[in-house]
Formats: C-alpha cells, structure tokens, sequence
C-alpha cells in the first residue's frame, strides 16, 4: 500500500512539472494545475455515480433493442 502511495506523490510531482514547463513554453497564458492522483483508499470527491450497478445481460439486450426500436421509428 506505500508503494501505491508513492507512486500517486510522483505521479503528481510529474504532473506538476508538466504543468510549469507548459506554461514556461506559453509565458502569457494560464496553464491549469493539475488535479492530484486519487490515493489509494480515498474516495475521489468529484466523482459521479450513475445508477446502482450493471444490468444482468437479458435486461441490457431489452434495453438495447427498446432504444434501437426507438431511434429507428419502430415504435
């Protein structure tokens, strides 16, 4: 799990980094700061959820042919 923790301070190190020299490349323009790395067994605070889980197959066919039907004027 250290590992992994080290591995996302570095990701944003080298992230951050990128940043400067984009904005050292493009003096007059604001370059954005880059979001952190997600750590490990951390919930990211901007993340959306759509839904409760994955449909079992015979519902996501149904649903499928249903828009399709739809998209198609078949209905």
């Amino acid at each position: 799990m250290k590992t992994n923790a080290l591995l996302a301070d570095i990701y944003d190190v080298l992230s951050m980094i990128g940043s400067i020299l984009a904005a050292l490349q493009v003096p007059r323009k604001k370059v954005k700061e880059p979001k952190p790395y997600p750590r490990p067994g951390q919930k990211p605070k901007d993340q959306q959820h759509f839904g409760r889980g994955a449909l079992p197959p015979d519902k996501l066919r149904e649903w499928f042919n249903e828009k399709r039907r739809k998209h198609h004027g078949h209905d």
